[in-house]
């Protein structure tokens, strides 16, 4: 499509102009429609080159996928085919999931040749995204006018949750450096030393179980497995409702949720237990069932990352009930949530019925806003009546957390940078201490 440029109505006004003057000058008449026949003439001229003129082809290295919160960097290549410079404005259609400052981008293609940009995004949201085409705008030789079309073709790419932990521990645990994360290592007394089977070393391994003839025989570091080191099934269940949407920083609590669930996944993974995961307050519930091994992490970041919390409560009854229908044996079942003191009354219930069968563990993200707003001096009544109030909310919490404990669920309340580490230390105590 054609469109009049800033060159051509510049021209058309100063035409406009000279009207006037002619309309006090009639012996300029002639002037002025000389004038008016050679603007027209010029950019006919000039628009009828900038419709055969080729267009640009566009190549956008779109990846696989992203991470969210970290930016990266997406070229975009313009390529020219014609024997003219081309001067071009062009914008990317993006999704709501990344964020740039990069457009509308203006410059010049070289004849002949190309040109690549790097459009810096920011991932803002998981899930799928979904790019269109690139609108472009280029302009004529004399910048009368201005072609718009739309080139190059649709891509798409996933945004993963930013499991930026979880590689940082892979990196500390090949140098056996658990404790660099704050992640502590507990004894389990009275650890059994029946004899089960052999099988390949996994991190974490006491240097006493590994068996060094079978080790040399195979050429792979073997470990003595014994009854009380079981392989066990840890199941994840997320909270999809909207308790966790408030934000908290730069990402959302449910984000940090899934980051520390994440975190909590690897490590299980790489002592040799079963992993899944099990939606509730989404529409519809989402399961995976427990997949065991290292190599089963992208099966769980595939099936996490486009998780997203919804409008509606997470009803705890209707998941309590999923979830034994689903899986009967023993399993350590962690439930990442934001508790409040008026889930007593719904929450207890479908806890203990889960507590029957499994060791269950409810991990509640703590706001960070409230506890900053806790520190706030008191100097006046409407701060000492916010103050009251956050103190009453925090006991409500904390008497919710005890009473639970009382009953054998345990918990973790941490705010989201304490949040993985917490659990991290919590699944090792359980593994060392043979709880479940």
């Amino acid at each position: 499509m054609l469109l009049p440029a800033r060159n051509f109505l510049l021209a058309l006004t100063g035409w406009l102009v000279l009207a006037v003057v002619v309309s006090l000058w009639p012996g300029l008449v002639r002037w002025w429609i000389g004038a008016g026949i050679l603007l027209a003439i010029v950019a006919l001229i000039d628009a009828l080159n900038l419709r055969t003129t080729h267009r640009l082809r566009v190549t956008r290295e779109v990846p696989g996928r992203m991470a969210l919160g970290v930016p990266l960097e997406v070229p975009l290549t313009l390529h020219q085919s014609g024997t003219i410079p081309a001067r071009v404005r062009l914008w990317d259609t993006l999704p709501t999931a990344l964020e740039t400052r990069d457009f509308p981008w203006s410059g010049l293609v070289p004849a002949g040749g190309f040109i690549t940009i790097g459009v810096r995004m920011h991932p803002v949201e998981r899930g799928p995204a979904e790019f269109g085409q690139v609108h472009i705008e280029q302009r004529s030789r004399l910048g009368f006018w201005n072609r718009r079309y739309r080139a190059g073709t649709p891509a798409s790419t996933r945004i993963f949750p930013n499991y930026e932990p979880v590689v940082r521990f892979a990196l500390l645990s090949m140098v056996n450096s658990q404790s660099q994360m704050g992640i502590r290592q507990v004894h389990r007394p009275g650890q059994s030393h029946e004899f089960r089977q052999l099988r390949d070393y996994q991190d974490g391994d006491p240097l006493s179980h590994i068996d060094w003839k079978t080790t040399a025989r195979r050429l792979s570091i073997t470990s003595r497995e014994y009854e009380g080191q079981r392989n066990q099934t840890l199941i994840l269940m997320v909270d999809c409702g909207r308790r966790l949407r408030a934000m908290d920083g730069d990402l959302t609590q449910f984000d940090h949720s899934l980051n520390a669930l994440l975190l909590l996944s690897f490590i299980a993974l790489r002592q040799g237990d079963s992993v899944g995961v099990m939606s509730f307050g989404s529409d519809p519930p989402r399961w995976l069932p427990p997949v065991k091994g290292p190599h089963a992490m992208p099966a769980i970041l595939n099936h996490l990352y486009d998780y997203q919390p919804g409008s509606s409560p997470g009803d705890f009854s209707e998941a309590a009930e999923s979830l034994l229908a689903r899986w009967s044996r023993r399993a350590l079942i962690v439930i990442a949530t934001n508790l409040r003191s008026e889930d007593e009354s719904h929450f207890a219930a479908p806890l203990a019925l889960m507590r029957r069968q499994h060791l269950v563990v409810v991990a509640s993200l703590r706001e960070k806003e409230v506890a900053a707003q806790a520190g706030v001096p008191v100097t006046d009544l409407p701060s000492a009546v916010r103050f009251g109030a956050i103190q009453q909310y925090l006991d409500e919490r904390r008497q919710l957390l005890e009473k639970l404990h009382r009953g054998g669920i345990l918990t973790v309340d941490a705010p989201a940078a304490e949040l993985p580490i917490a659990l991290g230390n919590l699944y090792v105590g359980i593994k060392k201490r043979g709880t479940l």
